[in-house]
């Protein structure tokens, strides 16, 4: 990092004026345990965050949704006992939420961005929203980073745009982002449409079987449509010509009958093995290799319902990765375990402290059974019910069984870092992909990334961000060097 990247202000401080002793790295239960509750500098920075617009969604504010049905395809008892995947043939509804993450609610589809991956099962266990994008990896690995991340995509405060200084100085200055950028700046960085690109749930998962085993779990769904993509030119004019290109593509293809279809995929993971594996497998910005985990098909996703009126059913549909049902649990993440917390704060925000009574978002083979009550939009539904537990009046009851295993932490509490492992590096994965990509691929991949170095108004922004690709590979780092000085006239 250079001198003039190390000048501050002062202490960076809480809300109440507290110094932050770490901004890179949430408190843990030991270096590679879950968050802590006590961690109020990760908290309250996460919960003004989601309180800083109103009324669309601080990101994925640009959406649209369809219904649909999962249908188990495989037998994976061996692995979770979640019901809703306890019989070979069994059909579960679903919602589905695709979007943008950068743009208002008034942008255009065919942006170049991450598409957000928002599914719900409304299974007979509850809901259980698995909350992902287009993308296997992410930009961050910690959620303490996210409102910073998100804060150099959106509008600056002072300019009211987008800021190539903003993106590269943070991408710059955050190697661990190398191998998500590379994803965004190639082929895949701006699909033809919602049909024609994949989804994942992205991070790792728990599943745990009858038995009380406990797996590791990555999702996939793979387009049945195939892989569709824009170039840079072509989103631009289709931007102009028709801003809800996605949006009428999806709606269109139900009306018509042409179903989409994502075949489901898991990458499964023994526990014990986690530990000693390569490198962290809870790290959001790396893949699992396929040789090492070769990915299981299990089912087959199809959406075949539009909705009836878009904000009811898709604007005020919420999600959370802290919708979980028996048999599937959260990971040691760290920006998993930020957004158990963000999401469900984010929703009780925007839509209300009710918005799981909308019929978009309630149980629909279940019902939901609280001692919650009153608060704004409260539709009175509980009647004369007491609103305490225990209670001696028939009402709900605990049952003492968690939906997931517990998993053995270790060490004193603090800002840790994720444990390293062998080969824990932020730049591997982004050369392996690099190095997979056709010639073809490659040139435009340069000359996406380069088009938008080059806008960046000071040259060491420029060459740490050319930096980050270099270590990556350096043919990848040589070539894109070069087509960033060709435009900066140097």
């Amino acid at each position: 990092m250079t001198q003039e990247a190390r000048v501050t202000q002062g202490p960076l401080t809480t809300e109440a004026g507290a110094p932050v002793a770490d901004n890179q790295n949430s408190e843990t239960a030991g270096p590679g345990g879950p968050v802590l509750v006590q961690d109020q500098a990760l908290l309250e920075k996460l919960a003004h965050f989601n309180r800083e617009r109103i009324p669309e969604r601080v990101v994925h504010a640009r959406g649209a949704g369809a219904y649909g049905t999962f249908t188990l395809t495989r037998d994976v008892s061996q692995w979770t006992r979640a019901k809703f995947l306890s019989e070979v043939g069994k059909q579960t509804e679903t919602f589905l939420r695709f979007s943008t993450v950068a743009g208002n609610l008034g942008s255009a589809d065919a942006a170049r961005d991450p598409r957000g991956w928002a599914l719900k099962f409304y299974t007979e266990e509850g809901n259980y929203d698995l909350v992902g994008n287009n993308t296997p990896v992410f930009f961050i690995k910690d959620a303490i980073k996210f409102p910073d991340f998100i804060h150099t995509q959106k509008r600056d405060p002072y300019t009211g745009s987008q800021e190539a200084d903003n993106v590269w100085d943070f991408w710059g200055l955050s190697p661990e982002s190398t191998h998500q950028v590379t994803w965004l700046f190639g082929d895949r960085g701006i699909p033809a449409s919602y049909r024609h690109m994949n989804g994942y749930g992205s991070h790792t998962f728990q599943w745990n079987n009858e038995a009380g085993e406990v797996f590791w779990v990555k999702y996939h769904f793979k387009t049945d449509q195939g892989i569709e993509n824009l170039t840079t030119e072509e989103a631009v004019r289709l931007s102009g010509v028709d801003p809800d290109s996605h949006q009428r593509d999806l709606r269109e293809s139900i009306e018509r009958g042409d179903f989409p279809s994502w075949t489901v995929q898991v990458q499964i993971m023994p526990a014990a093995e986690a530990a000693t594996y390569r490198f962290n497998p809870f790290d959001l910005t790396k893949v699992w290799p396929h040789e090492d985990y070769p990915p299981i098909e299990i089912g087959k996703l199809e959406l075949n319902r539009n909705p009836e009126n878009v904000f009811a059913e898709v604007e005020q549909s919420i999600f959370s990765p802290a919708h979980f049902v028996p048999g599937i649990g959260p990971s040691p993440d760290k920006m998993l375990q930020g957004r158990l917390f963000a999401y469900g704060d984010a929703h009780r925000y925007r839509v209300g402290i009710n918005a799981d009574h909308l019929p978009v978002n309630r149980p629909h083979a279940t019902e939901a059974r609280t001692n919650s009550r009153d608060g704004y939009l409260y539709d009175g539904r509980h009647k004369g019910a007491k609103n305490y537990e225990p209670n001696s009046f028939g009402g709900p009851a605990q049952t003492d069984r968690p939906l997931w295993e517990s998993v053995p932490v270790t060490g004193g509490t603090g800002n840790h870092e994720a444990p390293l492992h062998a080969e824990d590096d932020d730049f591997v994965q982004a050369g392996n992909l690099y190095r997979l990509l056709s010639e073809d691929e490659k040139v435009r991949l340069i000359d996406n990334l380069a088009g938008f170095i080059s806008k960046v108004s000071r040259d060491d922004i420029a060459e740490r961000a050319v930096n980050n690709f270099r270590q990556a590979d350096g043919d990848f780092g040589k070539r894109l060097e070069a087509a960033v000085q060709a435009l900066r006239g140097l």
